[in-house]
């Protein structure tokens, strides 16, 4: 793709293409997203995209610069599907984790646009929305401005990585998630006590646990770091009232 998008107001078509299709970016976006966990990233050719949306491949130069341009809005849907799904209820560690564990889920809904586009900024609505949003909860919870910002970069980090992580595990082929699964029981579970006794006393634990994600229990301890952080931050602000007072 190329430099020649065109603004919003101009570029909305008034009649169907030849083909009887009627384009917009959330069309085009709609399209790329399937594309993608289709046939991967070399789905987002012009020529691939518009023969997919029935359209003049020339023709969605009027909405996306190049295909990173539309990679980004790629992404951005992502967070946007996440967002329009998510209701908070004013308890902000719950809020946090069903939220977190949403991500998650969205990213295991698309694997191969979650592993592309997990390492992205985009600067685009729904991203800004998502920032605003956490920021919001976090201080809204009691954390100060800084403390805020480093909690929010570690959780929205850690849904980033656990989404591409698990992603990448779903995209492999079955035989190798299940030779990989195997792994545990075969080898693993083998193992004598007397050369890897640790190995051997918790065996059967890493046979059940280690098949899936551990994103929801790293989102609990996560969670409960910050907790154990805005219980330190309220006390030392009730010791310096006291403080204050009886000076």
């Amino acid at each position: 793709m190329s430099e020649r998008v065109v603004p919003p107001d101009a570029r909305r078509r008034r009649r169907p293409t030849k083909q009887g299709v009627v384009l917009s970016d959330e069309l085009i976006v709609a399209t790329a997203l399937r594309l993608i966990e289709e046939h991967g990233t070399e789905a987002l050719s012009v020529r691939r995209l518009g023969r997919a949306l029935g359209a003049d491949p020339s023709s969605l130069y009027r909405y996306f610069r190049h295909t990173d341009d539309l990679m980004l809005a790629v992404a951005d849907e992502l967070i946007g599907r996440t967002l329009r799904v998510w209701r908070p209820t004013g308890d902000w560690r719950a809020d946090l984790r069903e939220l977190g564990l949403r991500m998650h889920a969205g990213a295991l809904a698309h694997p191969r646009a979650a592993v592309l586009s997990s390492y992205r900024v985009t600067g685009r609505a729904y991203e800004i929305q998502a920032v605003e949003t956490i920021l919001g909860v976090l201080r809204g919870a009691g954390f100060p401005g800084p403390e805020a910002v480093r909690i929010y970069h570690v959780f929205v980090d850690q849904a980033l990585a656990y989404g591409a992580l698990d992603s990448a595990s779903i995209a492999l082929p079955r035989a190798a998630q299940e030779a990989e699964t195997a792994v545990w029981q075969a080898t693993y579970a083998g193992l004598p006590a007397e050369t890897h006794p640790n190995i051997a006393a918790t065996a059967r634990h890493l046979v059940t646990d280690m098949g899936g994600s551990s994103y929801p229990a790293a989102l609990d301890l996560l969670l409960t770091a910050a907790a154990t952080r805005l219980t330190e931050i309220r006390s030392r602000a009730q010791d310096n009232s006291r403080t204050d007072q009886a000076g």
